[in-house]
C-alpha cells in the first residue's frame, strides 16, 4: 500500500520506514528537509512545514496510511514553538486524512503527557491527563494527542503510541547529548534514589507501530486508544545512563545534587535564558529536573494483548550493538 510518514529523516521515522520498506509497501516522508538516506531507499519526499495545510495534503494524497512521527522536542522554546507544529500540523494530518479518504492514522504520542512531576510506577493507560504540565513539549503533545483520539470515527481509524526514551544506533539525540554532556563533566546524578526508568530500543518501538497500524481498522479494538510502549525491563535511571556512557567509553556519573537543588537551578536558568534572551537551551530546567529525579514504568499489557507487541531486542543486546555502531562511526 502506499503509506506517509512524517519525520521520515528522523530516528525513529527512519526506523519505520524502513520496516515498511521490507514489508513491500510503497513509502513517502514529509519532513522539512531532504534526506540522501531516505533517496538511496527509494522513498518519495515531500519537503513542507506541518503548519502548511496545503503541502500537508500534498504529501497525504494517494495514501492509504499515515504514521504521523514529526514534532518539535525538546525543554526549552516558547509556547508558540511547539503549539504550531505539535498541535496546528496535528490538526493538518487529521484535516488531510479526512480530504484524501485516509481511513487509519498511528500517532507518535510521549509518556510525558501524563507526567504530573511525581512517579509514575507501573501505570497504565487509565492515567489521567495532569492539570498543570512543567513544559511546553508535553503540553502541546497531550492536546494533539486528544485531538487523534477524539478524531477516531466511522471514516478515520486512530491510534496513539507513547514510546519512552527511545535509543539504539543513529540516534541523533539521547545517546548524544548524554555522550556530549558525559565528556564535559557536566552530569550529575539527581538524588540518592535508584528510580526505575522504562526506556525502548529503537526496532521495538518501530517494531509496536508497525504491529498497532496492522490491528488498526474502523471499530477495531485499538481505535481511538493510547499504549505506553517500552522495553518491558524497568532499570534504574543512572544504571541506564552510566551503560550509555560506556558504550562510547567514558566513565559513570559520579557527582550528586539534591532534587531541590537542582529544580532551584533549573528555575534560575530559565529565568536567566528567559530574561537575557540567551541561545540555546539552559542545561537545566524545573522539568529536567522532575524528570530525573522521579520513576517512569508502565504496564504494557494492553499493548501486548491488543496489537500483539513483545520487544525483540533486550537493552543489553541494544547496548552491545549501541557500542558496536559508535564503534564504528566514531562518534566517541
Amino acid at each position: 500500500m502506499n503509506v506517509l510518514v512524517t519525520g521520515g529523516g528522523g530516528f525513529l521515522g527512519k526506523a519505520i520506514i524502513k520496516l515498511l520498506l521490507e514489508q513491500g509497501h510503497s513509502v513517502r516522508s514529509f519532513s522539512r528537509a531532504h534526506y540522501p538516506e531516505l533517496e538511496q531507499l527509494g522513498v518519495t519526499q515531500f519537503s513542507g512545514d506541518l503548519n502548511d495545510r496545503e503541502a500537508v495534503k500534498e504529501a497525504v494524497s494517494g495514501c492509504e496510511l499515515v504514521f504521523h512521527v514529526a514534532a518539535k522536542a525538546g525543554v526549552w522554546g516558547s509556547f508558540e514553538d511547539f503549539f504550531q507544529p505539535n498541535v496546528v500540523g496535528t490538526q493538518n494530518i487529521v484535516a488531510a486524512c479526512r480530504e484524501c479518504g485516509v481511513t487509519r492514522l498511528v500517532y507518535t504520542s510521549s509518556p510525558s503527557v501524563v507526567f504530573d512531576g511525581g512517579d509514575m510506577e507501573g501505570v497504565d493507560e487509565t492515567v489521567p491527563y495532569p492539570e498543570h504540565f512543567h513544559s511546553w513539549y508535553p503540553q502541546t503533545k497531550a492536546e494533539a494527542e486528544k485531538y487523534v483520539l477524539a478524531a477516531n470515527d466511522t471514516s478515520l481509524a486512530t491510534v496513539s503510541l507513547r514510546p519512552h526514551l527511545i535509543w539504539g544506533p543513529e540516534d541523533n539525540h539521547l545517546v548524544p547529548r548524554i555522550l556530549a554532556r558525559g565528556r564535559a563533566g557536566a552530569l550529575k546524578r539527581i538524588g540518592s534514589r535508584d528510580c526505575l526508568v522504562d526506556t525502548v530500543y529503537i526496532d521495538n518501538a518501530a517494531k509496536a507501530h508497525i504491529q498497532a497500524a496492522e490491528k488498526l481498522a474502523i471499530g477495531s479494538c485499538v481505535a481511538g486508544k493510547a499504549y505506553f510502549i517500552a522495553n518491558d525491563e524497568p532499570r534504574p535511571l543512572w544504571e541506564i545512563v552510566d551503560a550509555i556512557l560506556a558504550a562510547g567509553g567514558l566513565p559513570p556519573v559520579r557527582g550528586t545534587v539534591s532534587p531541590g537543588v537542582a529544580y532551584a537551578a533549573g528555575w534560575l536558568l530559565e529565568k536567566s535564558y528567559g530574561l537575557l534572551k540567551l541561545k540555546g537551551e539552559p542545561r537545566m530546567t524545573r522539568f529536567v529536573a522532575r524528570e530525573l529525579a522521579t520513576a517512569h514504568w508502565f504496564d504494557l499489557s494492553a499493548a501486548k494483548r491488543d496489537f500483539g507487541y513483545h520487544p525483540d531486542v533486550s537493552i543489553d543486546e541494544g547496548l552491545q550493538r549501541l557500542k558496536a555502531w559508535l564503534d564504528s562511526s566514531r562518534v566517541t
